[in-house]
């Protein structure tokens, strides 16, 4: 495998300029009744009005754009739960390149409709994302095609650390910016731009209880794995954390905070209750994270990533019902 390079501030900023044909800026929102609830103000970055409902859509983006034609008339495989799928199925069809997207079985129906409405091949196997993962790299081998890893692709990252360029466009005194981590795309991107350009601001990064290999990367500086990631957050269901975001995370957050499946269910309820809009379980991740640890936020201005909205209508319906 060749070096992971960490992609660097200018890297973001490039990735600002080839994305920003294809994508509107997201809105950065004061909420009231979320700020009287925390004691503090609180800032909403809506990358849920993504095309695809994910902020995803950016590092996917960056990447296909510098793609060779030739790679392109190949194809590319990754493996998802959901949203990265998304991003390179709409990027794909963007640039004009063949997807093929690896999901695990029981994957989230409305996210692979999507995924197959983009054009995209799905694949459905195994019983976790890391069964997905493993079932595309062969597939890749076999059928020559660009593998396009979940976490350890510096393009991935440098394109969604373009949301944090706009946050500090719209409100450059955040004192605090808090984000969902996953494989740590999002919290690796973030944090290389908040720590570039404005390095008073505390970088805070969430998993859930049930999935925490990021978080445990982040005290040990090395690659962690968890025996299941049995989340229903399917966005922060990731088994296995990966090299790249693993080193950029262990610098550059400042704190990391896990949150129970409980909580994040208390948080969709908080975004329909008091902001009146949409979060999947990793969008809602953030604000569970506020709640959570809302004495050290008393007064302060603090922006949460509402990184995704894609939540099916059923369980939307039964977590409001609770």
């Amino acid at each position: 495998m060749a070096e992971l390079v960490p992609p660097t501030l200018l890297d973001v900023v490039a990735a600002r300029e080839r994305i920003r044909p294809h994508l509107l800026k997201t809105p950065l929102t004061y909420y009231h009744g979320l700020s009287d609830l925390l004691g503090c103000e609180i800032w909403v970055k809506h990358e849920n009005y993504q095309p695809i409902g994910a902020f995803k859509i950016r590092g996917g983006i960056n990447l296909l754009s510098r793609m060779s034609p030739i790679e392109r008339a190949k194809g590319v495989i990754t493996a998802s739960t959901g949203n990265h799928g998304q991003s390179i199925a709409y990027a794909s069809r963007l640039f004009g390149a063949k997807a093929t997207i690896c999901v695990q079985s029981g994957a989230n129906p409305d996210k692979m409709t999507a995924m197959r409405s983009l054009g995209a091949e799905i694949l459905e196997g195994g019983n976790e994302f890391e069964d997905a993962r493993l079932h595309a790299v062969e597939l890749a081998q076999k059928r020559s095609l660009r593998y396009i890893h979940t976490a350890n692709e510096p393009d991935l990252i440098a394109g969604v650390g373009t949301l944090a360029l706009e946050m500090l466009e719209d409100r450059p005194d955040l004192d605090v910016v808090i984000v969902a981590a996953g494989a740590g795309t999002l919290s690796s991107g973030v944090s290389t731009v908040y720590k570039g350009m404005s390095p008073r601001t505390r970088v805070i990064a969430v998993q859930t209880e049930a999935a925490p290999s990021l978080y445990k990367s982040w005290r040990s500086g090395r690659t962690e794995c968890t025996d299941s990631a049995r989340t229903f957050a399917d966005g922060l269901a990731v088994r296995q954390s990966f090299e790249l975001p693993v080193g950029i995370v262990h610098r550059l957050v400042d704190d990391f905070v896990l949150v129970s499946e409980e909580e994040l269910r208390g948080a969709i309820r908080l975004y329909v209750e008091k902001a009146h809009t949409i979060a999947e379980g990793a969008g809602a991740a953030p604000l569970a994270a506020a709640v959570k640890i809302r004495d050290q936020l008393a007064g302060k201005k603090v922006g949460l990533v509402l990184s995704g909205g894609n939540i099916t209508a059923l369980m939307l319906r039964e977590i409001l019902s609770e």
